[in-house]
């Protein structure tokens, strides 16, 4: 009798498995990068539920999360991504000049150069903040130990140094030897630089290393969320960027999957009202300027550069970031 039932109970729950995944029609990837796993483990539901209503069609998200960088290369070599949700718009365009995956007027294609959301970079401090942090220059001084993840993976890491090389320029008369010099003074304080910021918040957070993190503003208030404000304190640059994460469809694999419609949807979902709102929870500074105003004391006011400013991405990526670039140079110098 009582083995009759267990037989029951593994048959039901073998049909039901099988029912879900005869409902999901369609599976999705969304290739992101490592901050927005918790923006994204929400968003999806709301999402579903959303394209449900619509469709009376059931899909499955699934998610892909690393360092920007890493995951740019990933698509390229071949991981197959419906949509990317990446750190910066350069490796996004990527996907167009190494592999003609995107049509190349890709940013044009969303509100706000594809960018639902953006944020800025700011540090955390441990309780108290024993070291005295207050801006960038506090960065540069002996005895602060630094976790920031590299910039050759992680496109937080490109933010990260693009903030402190334009405070240098900003505080130096735009001398970019002094820029130069401050930016290699930061790193050699850096203890350890994870592949992304995810990474770096674990080095910091859960190993215990360094005095402060670099990070994105959502990361910084998701580790006080998480781990507790008696331990941790975010702390606000007086000048830092306007980080601006930008989302696409992976045209020609969306296309392959059969996955186009859901694909396109997906990102417009990203500025719904419903979404924002998700946005602005997870510490992301929302587009929709409703929804941003109920969110006004969540967002400190900081004076923010721009990318274009510092020459586009295209210049700033060669400049910077590619071998022997600055980066390259500074943190050889620094070993």
């Amino acid at each position: 009798m009582i083995k009759s039932r267990l037989i029951q109970i593994v048959v039901s729950i073998f049909a039901l498995f099988l029912s879900s995944q005869a409902f999901a029609e369609r599976t999705m990837l969304n290739v992101s990068y490592d901050p927005t796993r918790e923006l994204y483990k929400e968003y999806n539901p709301l999402f579903i539920k959303h394209w449900q209503e619509q469709t009376k069609e059931t899909v499955d998200v699934q998610q892909s999360h690393a360092g920007s960088g890493k995951q740019s290369r990933a698509v390229i070599d071949g991981l197959e991504a419906d949509v990317v949700t990446l750190a910066l718009a350069y490796d996004v365009d990527q996907l167009y000049s190494k592999a003609r995956l995107i049509p190349e007027n890709w940013q044009t294609l969303l509100p706000s150069n594809s960018s639902p959301y953006t944020s800025t970079i700011v540090f955390v401090v441990r309780k108290g903040n024993p070291k005295q942090i207050k801006d960038w220059s506090d960065l540069t001084k002996d005895g602060v130990g630094i976790v920031t993840p590299n910039p050759k993976t992680s496109g937080g890491a490109r933010w990260n140094y693009l903030a402190a090389w334009a405070y240098a320029l900003k505080h130096n008369s735009n001398s970019e030897d002094t820029a130069k010099a401050f930016v290699g003074k930061l790193f050699k304080n850096a203890a350890v630089l994870d592949t992304g910021a995810r990474g770096s918040t674990t080095s910091f957070v859960e190993r215990e290393i360094g005095d402060v993190l670099i990070t994105w503003e959502n990361e910084a208030y998701l580790v006080l969320k998480e781990f507790g404000q008696d331990k941790y304190e975010v702390v606000t640059p007086s000048f830092s960027i306007l980080a601006e994460p930008p989302v696409t469809v992976v045209e020609k694999v969306a296309k392959k999957n059969g996955n186009v419609d859901i694909a396109k949807e997906y990102l417009n979902y990203l500025y719904s009202k419903e979404a924002q709102e998700v946005i602005a929870k997870n510490f992301y500074r929302p587009i929709d300027k409703e929804v941003a105003a109920k969110y006004t004391k969540q967002f400190p006011d900081i004076e923010l550069v721009t990318i274009s400013e510092l020459g586009g991405w295209n210049d700033v990526q060669k400049k910077h970031f590619a071998d022997d670039g600055i980066f390259d140079q500074i943190y050889d110098q620094g070993k």
